[in-house]
């Protein structure tokens, strides 16, 4: 009885220190493909959107750069699927190159032995996803909206500038409103004309003493507005002494994107039993997502511990590649989905959900064939 237990105790021995070797190299992977991964992202979608910022609404550099700052969180949160399976690949491909996997498979170390450190390391990183989204998230980009609208509704105009203009265009590129301004002086603006060519077949000419941008709008005061037919001709004038224009400029539309991230699941819950919530199949998509996206952790584990543990005639290192293949898989999967779940073609928690159900019957088959198959 005492052998059996000293016998025991050296095999549970082994095991911690065989979790620990194994995490370790998983951990160091993982760190550095998050970092390779945000830095991609950050470089390309985020980088243009920051310039989008700069040239179509007028945001300030530094400002615009604060806001994509602000978004790192949702970024790390994207991130964190496509570090696991990358650690998991290279990970265990590295291991089954060295022969260690068959080492420890004759010595009766089975695949999900080998891999339940790893299933482990994915759950925690799944729940931390979960919480990052939950709880950091909303507020940052609660903060990057009302950072980009308050900077906005001051359209970055310079004190002390003179004779400058600046205008909005349409989608097609036409010109939609011109603004110009005499001069910049204690944060008032003087000698303002707006051209306003929005409605189709008539313009309208503002033309203000002094004004002001505001979060409300546009303040003008001791000025006129004319409106006139496209050949010319003169519909009305009105003299105004203090009004408002908002001129229909804001970012509601480019800011609504941020609308599922700015709440939490319970929020966005309560938010969506308002009957005249807009846009509500795609909030209720997103409502889904926020627990079918960090289970994707897990299930891209599933998938890429069979793939990594490479046969003993393969003598090269296809981590890298899988991971890559199995990324674009899973990302076109979820873009398919969700468009068709927008479209109406799909449920909105099917449309969340599809790719996980997808991967997840992949990954088990997969799993199932590389445990009690011998390869």
């Amino acid at each position: 009885m005492k052998k059996y237990i000293r016998k025991t105790a050296y095999l549970l021995k082994h095991m911690k220190l065989l979790d620990k070797y194994i995490l370790k190299q998983v951990i160091e992977i993982f760190i550095m493909g998050v970092l390779v991964f945000t830095s991609i992202i950050f470089a390309s979608d985020t980088f243009i959107t920051l310039i989008k910022q700069i040239s179509r609404y007028g945001i300030p550099f530094n400002i615009a750069f604060l806001i994509i700052i602000l978004h790192l969180p949702t970024v790390f949160v994207m991130t964190i699927p496509m570090g696991v399976l990358l650690s998991t690949v290279m990970t265990l491909n590295n291991l089954s190159l060295s022969s260690e996997i068959t080492v420890m498979r004759a010595c009766g170390i089975g695949i999900n032995r080998i891999a339940k450190s790893i299933f482990i390391f994915a759950i925690v990183m799944a729940s931390a996803s979960f919480i990052v989204n939950e709880t950091v998230v909303p507020v940052m980009t609660k903060q990057s909206t009302d950072l980009a609208l308050y900077a906005f509704s001051k359209k970055n105009i310079p004190e002390g500038k003179q004779n400058f203009t600046f205008k909005e265009v349409k989608d097609d590129g036409t010109l939609k409103r011109l603004f110009y301004v005499g001069d910049c002086t204690n944060q008032l603006l003087h000698n303002i004309t707006v051209l306003d060519a929005s409605k189709e077949g008539s313009i309208q000419i503002l033309q203000a003493r002094e004004g002001d941008t505001t979060e409300e709008g546009w303040k003008f005061q001791k000025g006129a507005v004319y409106t006139v037919t496209d050949n010319g001709k003169a519909l009305d004038t009105t003299m105004f002494d203090d009004t408002v224009v908002k001129f229909g400029m804001d970012l509601s539309r480019e800011m609504n994107r941020n609308l599922a991230d700015e709440h939490n699941f319970i929020q966005l819950c309560k938010y969506l039993m308002n009957p005249d919530v807009e846009d509500r199949c795609s909030l209720k998509i997103s409502l889904y997502d926020k627990i079918a996206f960090p289970l994707m952790t897990i299930v891209l584990v599933l998938i890429g511990v069979p793939l990594a543990i490479t046969p003993p005639r393969v003598r090269y290192n296809r981590g890298f590649l899988f991971s890559i293949l199995i990324i674009f898989a899973f990302y076109l999967i979820r873009a398919l989905s969700i468009s068709f779940g927008e479209a109406g073609s799909l449920a909105p928690a099917l449309a969340a959900f599809t790719p996980n159900v997808i991967l997840t019957i992949v990954g088990v088959w997969l799993y199932y064939r590389k445990v009690y198959t011998i390869c």
